[in-house]
């Protein structure tokens, strides 16, 4: 059983279901019912034609829950026969979906889950992992987000804010889990920008460029975390660098500042940096007063306090922390960063022992644990 070819038709196969009628909700539903019929079918009789197979079987999984379910028989007046059999057109319908899956009326996390679940192909078991909840929490929050979106045609998709936002989001999940998103959100940020004249969209490209062309350097061949000041930029993609610093340029050029250009001009001054110490911090703490200007996210502050830590002394950075509210997720790392930096090891030991027990994953966690054993051991000599 081919699972990455189920996985690559059934954006298509959800969008053709969607255009003859069929509710989002139901057509998902419809969608799984077709692909598990398929994993029991195909090995011993695989069809000719996969995807007018699935549209078939999903097609009539949709009709026989429609006619079951009193509440939805009035869209049986609006179906005279099922589709023929045969060959479907060769389409990809994934961008159209993820401006469904991100409809105003649902909230950016809702709508990444979602999207993940509809048109990502992950398990709900998979999407809990990669936001560290429970699996039942993560089935409630994505039912209630079909449910949001049910009846929903694509006449009435989500704004491209809204895209960008979810696109971004899978993008960075990517990097997590059994299924990697990256390469696939860039691929249809792609065609976002070819399809729309947009500064934002362009900005978005460039950002994800930019940190995907990192990607190599970043794990160790233990597969243990390296932070971006130890990294081997011998290992960065240098095509992907120019290319996403000159989309980032041309958008610049149309001064229309949004966040994700400021993120993107942040992460490329990062790449031009032949060394960790010859990084333009002055210059990075400068864009990142742009950004909170632009967004005032305590995750932007928190970064911000790190860039005036390296830009003006840890003692600086420690002040820009301060303001922020110790629950924040990563502050207790960015603060052991700091006071390492200050001389004050034991407190840095301490707060690095903090950090690994909160860490979102277990790289970033046994990565502080290293930290917080390494200071302690230099503290026994």
């Amino acid at each position: 059983m081919n699972e990455a070819l189920l996985r690559s038709l059934t954006p298509s196969v959800l969008a053709i279901l969607v255009r003859r009628g069929a509710d989002f909700a139901a057509a998902e539903d419809a969608v799984q019912d077709a692909l598990v019929e398929a994993v029991r079918v195909w090995p011993a009789d695989p069809p000719r034609d996969a995807k007018g197979w699935l549209v078939t079987v999903a097609w009539r999984r949709f009709l026989d829950a429609t006619r079951a379910d009193a509440a939805r028989r009035r869209r049986e007046d609006l179906v005279d026969e099922e589709p023929t059999p045969g060959p479907a057109p060769a389409v990809d319908d994934t961008l159209q979906l993820y401006f469904l899956c991100a409809h105003p009326s649902l909230t950016p996390s809702s709508a990444v889950a979602l999207t993940l679940r509809a048109v990502g192909g992950l398990t709900t078991h998979q999407i809990a992992q990669a936001y560290l909840v429970p699996e039942a929490t993560m089935a409630q929050r994505i039912s209630r987000a079909k449910r949001t979106v049910s009846g929903v045609r694509f006449d009435q998709p989500g704004d491209v804010a809204t895209v960008l936002r979810v696109l971004y989001l899978v993008f960075n999940e990517g990097y997590s889990g059994d299924v990697d998103l990256a390469a696939e959100a860039i691929r249809l940020t792609r065609q976002l920008a070819a399809a729309i004249d947009h500064p934002e969209v362009a900005g978005l490209l460039a950002l994800m460029l930019l940190h995907h062309a990192r990607r190599a350097a970043r794990a160790a061949p233990d597969g243990g975390l390296v932070p971006l000041a130890e990294q081997d930029r011998g290992r960065w993609d240098t095509e992907s660098i120019a290319e996403g610093v000159e989309i980032l340029q041309a958008a610049l050029a149309r001064d229309r500042l949004g966040e994700f250009q400021a993120q993107a001009a942040i992460a490329a001054l990062h790449a031009d940096a032949p060394t960790a110490e010859e990084t333009d911090w002055v210059q990075i703490v400068e864009w990142y007063d742009e950004l909170a200007r632009l967004i005032d996210s305590p995750v932007v502050r928190l970064n911000r306090a790190v860039a005036v830590g390296e830009a003006d002394g840890p003692r600086a950075g420690l002040a820009a922390l301060a303001a922020l509210d110790e629950s924040l997720p990563r502050r207790a790392a960015v603060a052991a960063y700091l006071h390492e930096r200050d001389g004050d090891l034991a407190t840095a030991a301490r707060l690095y022992a903090e950090a690994a027990q909160k860490a979102p994953n277990l790289a970033e966690r046994d990565h502080l644990t290293r930290q917080a054993a390494r200071l302690n051991a230099r503290g026994c000599r």
